[in-house]
C-alpha cells in the first residue's frame, strides 16, 4: 500500500486560467464572507449555509478555451438566527460585490439545513424541561448526565405553532460510561419538539413504551462481541510500477477517461465533464452528475417515528459530514487522497483531510473465448478506477463510490452501514422487527436521487424507454419463441416521469442528436436501473409531497443552471413540491434538448438481528453503458498484462 494526497487548492496549468469549475479554495471562502461583510449583510446573529461554486452557465464553460477567467461566482444562504431573516445571496469574487440577493419566507418555504450549535442548545432546554425530567424518571432515567439527546430535523405535520420557527424533535438514549453505545439504550416513547427560536420545549410526546433496553450494543467491546478470529490472512494490493493514472489541477485521466472532480458542502462529490477518448476524439458522456439529494423515510406510523423522514443532503449538508479516510481501512491499495474544502456556519473554510480516495481494483475477467476452430485461447482482465467518499449522519454511515471501467460502464454504488436508528419495542407495533430483548427498529427507505446532466456527443439529447415484449404465436412466430423491444420516445417533461419495471427489463437510452455510429445509429448510453421499490408513503402524505422526487424513478427536465435540487433549495420544514415538481410543471420540451435525467434509486430496509449492533454493508446503486457509443468492443485493444504468467504464448501472440 502507498499514500498520495493531494491538497485541494488553487492549482493552475502553466500559462492558463484556472478551471472554472474547480472548487472553491479556502481563500474563496474567506473572500466571500468579507465581501458580504462589506454589504453591511452580517450580524452576530448571522449563519452561512449550502455556500459553494455558483457554476457558471453551460455554454460559457464548453467554450471556454483555458486562457481566460470565467467569472467566479459563490452562491450561499443567510439566515438570521435571531430574527428568521432568510436571504439566498450570489457573489461575485472576481467583481467583489453581492450581485443577487433574494429574500425567502420562511412560513412558506421552510428553512436552512440544521447548524452545529442547534445541537448543544436543544440539549440545554430539554433538560431543563420538567415534563421532559419526569417522563425520564417515570421510565427510570433519573441521572441526566447520562443522557444523550438526538435532536433531529421536524418535517412539517400541520402543527400550527410551528409554522415559521425552527423547530427540532428529540429523542434520547441512556449512556451508562464513556465506551457505552447508547444506541443500545434507547428512551422508549418520549419524544420533545423544540423550538429553537424561541427556545422553549412546545410538547412533550409519550407513548405506552415505558423501558429502557438494557442489554449491550457495544460492538468494540471483546466481552461483548468474543474473541477475535485467529485465521485469517492478510491481503496486500500492490501495484509496483505505480498507477496508471493522473490528477492534475483537479482534473483526473485514466485509461481514456477524462473527468474534473468536485467537491462541496451539501452534495459532496461532484463530476464534471466526463469524457471518454476514443482514438484521439474526445466525446462527452456527463457534463455534471452527483448524489443531489437523499430522504430516509421511517414506515412506523406512531409518534416515536412517524416523524422521521430525513434529507440528508438538504438538511444535514451531507458533503460537510464526509470522514477523513484512511489508509487500509477505508481504502486499500495504492491509493491518491484528495483534501476538500467546506464551510461551516460562520462561513469559515474547513478542509477535511483524505475525503476523496481514488485507486484502481482489479475487477476479474472482461472477455474471454476458448475458439473450437482456430485453437486460440484468450483471456483479458478488467478493473475499474474508484472515486469514493464516505459521510457519517448520526447513526447511519454512507459511502459513495463512482466506477469508471475499461469497457465504458460508467457505475455509482452506494454503501449503506452503521446503525439502524432503534428503539423500545414491546413486540406490539407490526412496523418494527426485534434486534434484542426489548429493542427493535422500524422499517425504513433510503432513497437517493441522482443528478444526470448528459451531454451525449453534444448537449442535444433525447430519451428513449425500453421495455422488453412478448409476440404471440402466430403468423411471423409460428414457434412462439420471438422476444421484440419497444421504444417509447419521452418527448416532455411530464411525460418522463417514469417508473421501473423490473419485469419488462425497463432501461431508458439517452441518445445523440448531434452524432451516429457507422451503423446510422444515434449514439447512447442507458440507464440500467436496479427497480427497487420508490417512495412507498401514502400520495397524500406530508413526505410524499416533501419527496415528491422519490415517487418517480425518472424524470427529465430542460438544463436550467439553477435547478440542482430534486427537493427543492430549501428543504428544512419546507411543506413540499418544490425542487422537480416546479422544475417540471411547464412540461417543457426535452426531445432533442439540452436536458437532465434525475434516477430515483435505493433501499427499502427490513431490519434484521444481523444488522445489529453494527450493519454489514448494504448495497444500491445504478449503472450506466454504452450501447451504440462505440462502433466495436472499446476494449480490444486491452493488452493481456498477465501475459506468460497464467500460461505460454506462441510466435502469432496465441496462448
Amino acid at each position: 500500500m502507498t499514500l498520495q494526497t493531494l491538497p485541494t487548492t488553487d492549482v493552475r496549468p502553466a500559462g492558463g486560467a484556472r478551471r472554472p469549475l474547480a472548487p472553491l479554495t479556502e481563500a474563496e471562502v474567506r473572500r466571500t464572507r468579507a465581501i458580504v461583510g462589506d454589504a453591511g449583510l452580517i450580524t452576530g446573529h448571522s449563519r452561512f449555509s449550502y455556500v459553494m461554486l455558483h457554476e457558471p452557465a453551460k455554454a460559457d464553460v464548453l467554450a471556454w478555451d483555458g486562457t481566460r477567467e470565467l467569472p467566479r461566482e459563490v452562491s450561499l444562504l443567510l439566515t438570521d438566527v435571531d430574527s428568521l431573516a432568510i436571504s439566498a445571496l450570489v457573489v461575485d469574487l472576481s467583481a467583489g460585490q453581492v450581485v443577487s440577493r433574494t429574500a425567502i419566507d420562511p412560513a412558506v418555504s421552510g428553512f436552512g439545513p440544521c447548524l452545529d450549535e442547534d445541537y448543544e442548545l436543544v440539549d440545554q432546554l430539554v433538560k431543563a424541561d420538567p415534563r421532559w425530567v419526569a417522563a425520564l424518571a417515570k421510565r427510570g432515567v433519573t441521572d441526566i448526565a447520562k443522557v444523550k439527546t438526538a435532536p433531529l430535523s421536524a418535517g412539517v405535520f400541520g402543527y400550527d405553532d410551528e409554522v415559521g420557527t425552527r423547530m427540532y424533535r428529540v429523542l434520547s438514549m441512556v449512556q451508562e460510561h464513556p465506551g457505552d453505545s447508547p444506541w443500545a439504550h434507547p428512551i422508549g416513547g418520549v419524544i420533545a419538539h423544540v423550538d429553537i427560536t424561541r427556545r422553549r420545549v412546545l410538547r412533550v410526546v409519550e407513548t405506552h413504551v415505558e423501558h429502557v433496553p438494557a442489554e449491550s450494543g457495544d460492538y468494540l467491546d471483546r466481552a461483548f462481541r468474543g474473541p477475535e478470529r485467529t485465521d485469517l490472512k492478510p491481503i496486500s494490493i500492490t501495484q509496483p510500477e505505480g498507477v496508471s493514472f493522473t490528477v492534475e489541477d483537479g482534473v483526473l485521466r485514466w485509461q481514456n477517461w477524462s473527468v474534473q472532480l468536485g467537491f462541496n458542502g451539501r452534495e459532496g462529490l461532484t463530476l464534471h465533464q466526463l469524457s471518454y477518448d476514443d482514438h484521439g476524439t474526445e466525446r462527452s458522456i456527463l457534463y455534471r452528475a452527483s448524489i443531489a439529494e437523499m430522504v430516509v423515510n421511517y414506515g412506523d406510523p406512531g409518534p416515536t417515528h412517524g416523524w422521521q423522514n430525513y434529507f440528508d443532503l438538504g438538511e444535514y449538508q451531507f458533503g460537510r459530514l464526509a470522514n477523513s479516510l484512511e489508509l487500509g481501512c477505508d481504502c486499500l491499495g495504492e491509493i491518491t487522497y484528495l483534501d476538500a474544502v467546506v464551510v461551516d456556519d460562520l462561513c469559515a473554510p474547513v478542509t477535511i483531510r483524505n475525503a476523496i480516495c481514488i485507486h484502481e481494483e482489479d475487477y476479474g475477467v472482461l472477455w474471454k473465448h476458448n475458439d473450437i476452430y482456430t485453437g486460440t485461447s484468450e483471456t483479458r482482465r478488467q478493473r475499474r478506477i474508484v472515486m469514493s467518499f464516505f459521510g457519517t449522519v448520526g447513526n447511519y454511515d454512507y459511502g459513495f463510490y463512482w466506477y469508471l471501467y475499461l469497457d465504458g460502464t460508467i457505475e455509482l454504488e452506494v454503501k449503506a452501514t452503521g446503525i439502524p436508528f432503534p428503539s423500545g419495542y414491546d413486540g406490539q407495533d407490526p412496523h418494527f422487527a426485534e434486534l434484542a430483548p426489548g429493542l427493535g427498529a422500524p422499517v425504513h427507505q433510503h432513497l437517493f436521487s441522482a443528478r444526470l446532466d448528459f451531454a451525449v456527443d453534444g448537449v442535444r439529447n433525447h430519451v428513449d424507454e425500453l421495455d422488453v415484449t412478448p409476440v404471440p404465436m402466430g403468423e411471423g412466430n409460428p414457434w412462439g419463441n420471438a422476444i421484440a423491444r419497444t421504444k417509447t420516445r419521452l418527448r416532455t417533461e411530464q411525460e418522463a416521469r417514469r417508473p421501473a419495471a423490473n419485469h419488462l427489463n425497463r432501461v431508458w437510452a439517452i441518445s445523440s442528436d448531434e452524432r451516429r455510429n457507422r451503423l446510422g445509429e444515434p449514439t447512447s448510453y442507458v440507464l440500467y436501473p436496479e427497480g427497487q421499490p420508490a417512495l412507498l408513503a401514502d400520495p397524500a402524505s406530508s413526505i410524499a409531497a416533501r419527496a415528491a422526487f422519490a415517487r418517480h424513478h425518472l424524470w427529465v427536465t430542460r438544463y436550467d443552471r439553477d435547478q440542482l435540487w430534486p427537493a427543492g433549495y430549501l428543504v428544512n420544514q419546507n411543506p413540499g413540491r418544490d425542487g422537480l415538481p416546479a422544475y417540471a410543471a411547464d412540461d417543457r420540451d426535452v426531445d432533442g434538448q439540452d436536458l437532465v435525467v434525475w434516477h430515483t434509486f435505493g433501499l427499502t430496509h427490513f431490519v434484521r438481528p444481523e444488522d445489529w449492533p453494527i450493519m454489514p454493508v448494504d448495497y444500491t446503486g445504478f449503472r450506466l453503458k454504452p450501447h451504440g457509443f462505440f462502433d466495436r468492443n472499446p476494449t480490444l485493444d486491452v493488452p493481456d498484462l498477465n501475459r506468460g504468467s497464467c500460461c505460454a504464448a506462441d510466435e502469432h501472440g496465441h496462448h
